[in-house]
């Protein structure tokens, strides 16, 4: 099973909140100017799979834009989790590469392993949960743009039923599904969301036949947590609102487009490169915000009211602001029990352990 972004909240003990990178010692000597400095990614879809790989790819292309000449980007795709991710990482030191970014947690094992051995690497970790000296592992906080997205398709239902197709159920989707959800009942109380699982990142028809189960069920609003956009490919055909999730992919559904929650990589990317280039890299914990540009908003498709993107950008700016966080008490399982107290905001921690769905959410959380 893909298992790119399953976390462990038990790991997290030594990752701490935060705009930017933390802790240990710099490594590596500083590459000398005149050379041309070798940053590699690696992708388990493809680099234009409209979703999350294509956000990473244009965060590559960031780095090339910032640094022109002095930096030589390479990018593999389509590599399987596995055995294959440690041959791909050899192979790319071997071509000089001094940093290489993995984004699926299930590279997560050999880029450790390959760490170890290659000492003078920077290793840099997407969704994981492991740190070493020349280690580090980054993501963002998606539930605070995917919140807005809720809102945004909470605002479109008729009906109150909103279909989400979803890939694992894992803590990472799991509480992103509840964001979602809880953005939505914040401008319509009485809105219910159904799950289909599809145990897959990158797998259109899967997600397709997702969409047309949702929708035969009732959901006049379809949203994924998933990469590809063929979900929104399905809401234009029947005519029904969509919001996407990991990149502007409005093109292909450009009537049904209402918004998606998106990572900006770039803003992390860029500086890590040139720490890596000067040689004050360091390794650390990254859990990149709104506030700090990392994640953001897609723009509006036409159907989003100006009633409702003003009260988007009102709670937007709460976020930013430090007055409104999305995962924070009271919240209420679909059982009804209180999980989470009233005032208390959950830490990374938890939101990396969350194993429960709220109240309102249509589907089991265990797939």
């Amino acid at each position: 099973m893909r298992n790119r972004r399953r976390v462990l909240g038990a790991l997290l003990a030594a990752c701490v909140l935060g705009g930017g990178t933390v802790a240990a010692s710099a490594i590596a000597k500083p590459t000398k100017q005149s050379d041309v400095f070798k940053a590699a990614w690696i992708y388990v879809g493809p680099h234009n799979d409209g979703g999350w790989s294509q956000a990473h790819d244009m965060g590559r292309l960031a780095v090339q834009k910032a640094f022109g000449s002095k930096v030589q980007t390479t990018y593999k795709e389509n590599v399987p989790e596995g055995p294959q991710v440690c041959q791909t990482i050899e192979s790319l030191i071997r071509d000089g590469n001094k940093i290489i970014f993995a984004t699926s947690f299930g590279f997560q094992s050999c880029m450790a392993q390959e760490a170890a051995k290659h000492p003078d690497v920077y290793f840099e970790q997407a969704t994981g949960t492991l740190q070493s000296k020349n280690m580090a592992e980054y993501f963002g906080a998606g539930e605070e743009p995917i919140y807005l997205a809720g809102m945004a398709a909470g605002a479109a239902t008729k009906n109150g039923t909103i279909g989400l197709v979803v890939a694992y159920p894992i803590p990472e989707v799991i509480r992103h599904t509840n964001a979602f959800a809880l953005g939505a009942q914040a401008v319509n109380p009485n809105v219910k969301v159904k799950l289909v699982w599809t145990h897959s990142w990158f797998d259109p028809a899967k997600e397709k036949r997702a969409a047309q189960s949702l929708h035969s069920a009732g959901a006049d609003v379809l949203a994924q947590n998933v990469d590809s956009p063929a979900t929104g490919q399905f809401a234009e055909s029947v005519h029904v609102p969509w919001v996407g999730y990991d990149s502007d992919a409005h093109k292909f559904a450009p009537k049904s487009w209402l918004t998606a929650a998106i990572y900006k990589w770039g803003v992390y990317y860029v500086p890590r490169v040139k720490a890596a280039m000067d040689g004050t890299w360091k390794t650390g914990f990254y859990y990149g915000t709104l506030k700090d540009g990392f994640t953001t908003l897609a723009p509006f498709g036409p159907s989003v009211s100006a009633k409702t993107k003003a009260a988007i950008a009102a709670k937007r700016q709460a976020m930013i602001a430090g007055k409104f966080a999305p995962l924070s008490g009271p919240l209420y399982d679909q059982s009804g029990k209180l999980r989470v107290q009233k005032g208390h905001v959950m830490t990374v921690k938890e939101r990396y352990a969350m194993n429960w769905l709220v109240k309102g959410v249509i589907g089991s959380p265990k797939g």
